[in-house]
């Protein structure tokens, strides 16, 4: 069972011997400490397991404003954020309910589990070359559901996803908190397809630095809503990185978002958008709509539900539910997803 929820406080109590290692004890609820517990910033390559004392010792970045996993079989993984560095304190995991998924046979399906799977694959994954190389290992843990009236078909994992991608050099683990499409009648055809989203914490692992890997990460950040968002931070747009655009007319980025920079992140506000420019009438509570391109050649649009959100370190950002993308951009899923601390030294 998983509990996902974000903290301010918790009985988590973590000692800083250094700037940057956050180190705590791992037990069990019963005081005994726990051996090879998994703990990780969600979205990285930074990662750790607790010894056999359940001590732990992980690099932390405070400004990066990234999820705190712990996870271990048999237990309730923990999610946690705001982290209160200055008290000692021991993370007490609590033992899993043992919930037995009722299995039911409809003979009434009116589609395969093969075309669920292709399905899946398709928006999980992706369709990039990058994401055709990427194989989901253990597809058996994954359940479908497909609701005939609401026409919405979702997908859940009692197990972490394990995916290897090869062409990028990574072995992910994804937890799939939520996945979900919407069609526009009765079909499991993508083009039939308005709205999809998904939502996990994933832990990456580097298994291939060759120079040849090396090369295929650093084009597949080109151009990536990583990219975008730290140049967005930085105010850094032009010809050979982000233009932002009123139908193929550039703006100045400047007279659109008003950006603060603060200690641990960058604020944004999203200026409100001329009415004539607007055209998306498909979604409500729009506060401003603009195409983007990226070296000319690859073009997406960004529509604003938030009139504000924050850019911490790595290029994450607040309000990931009212930032939408489409075009090129949200062509990349999680076949194309590279490490939050990517290129961060």
């Amino acid at each position: 069972m998983k509990n996902l929820y974000l903290l301010l406080f918790l009985f988590l109590s973590v000692t800083i011997f250094s700037q940057n290692v956050l180190k705590g004890k791992i037990t069990s609820k019963e005081n005994a400490p726990l051996e090879g517990v998994n703990i990780y910033f969600d979205g990285t390559t930074i990662s750790t397991i607790s010894d056999s004392n359940g001590n732990f010792a992980i690099k932390y970045e405070p400004n990066a404003n990234n999820i705190l996993v712990i996870s271990f079989m048999g237990y309730q993984t923990e999610y946690l954020t705001g982290l209160d560095m200055s008290r000692p304190f021991n993370v007490a995991l609590t033992v899993s309910k043992n919930e037995l998924k009722e299995v039911v046979i409809n003979t009434n399906e009116l589609f395969t589990r093969e075309q669920k799977l292709k399905l899946f694959r398709e928006y999980f994954l992706g369709t990039t070359k990058n994401a055709k190389s990427a194989v989901i290992q253990n597809e058996s843990d994954l359940r479908f559901k497909y609701d005939k009236e609401k026409l919405i078909f979702t997908a859940s994992s009692d197990k972490p996803l394990v995916i290897l991608n090869t062409f990028l050099g990574y072995k992910i683990d994804f937890e799939l908190v939520v996945f979900e499409i919407a069609f526009n009648k009765l079909s499991i055809s993508s083009k039939d397809v308005i709205k999809n989203f998904y939502g996990g914490v994933s832990r990456f692992e580097d298994i291939d630095s060759s120079v040849a890997v090396l090369e295929r990460r650093e084009k597949t950040y080109q151009g990536s809503q990583i990219q975008f968002f730290r140049n967005f931070a930085k105010k850094e747009w032009g010809i050979k990185k982000f233009l932002l655009l009123n139908d193929d007319n550039s703006i100045d980025p400047l007279k659109r978002f008003k950006i603060t920079e603060e200690e641990d992140f960058v604020k944004v506000e999203v200026l409100p958008q001329p009415k004539g420019e607007i055209k998306n009438e498909n979604l409500k509570d729009i506060v401003a709509s603009y195409n983007i391109a990226f070296n000319r050649t690859e073009e997406s649009k960004i529509t604003f539900q938030t009139d504000s959100f924050y850019i911490y370190k790595y290029g994450n950002n607040s309000n990931i539910e009212s930032i939408l993308f489409s075009g090129k951009i949200s062509e990349k899923k999680v076949g194309d997803m590279l490490p939050l601390n990517y290129g961060i030294k």
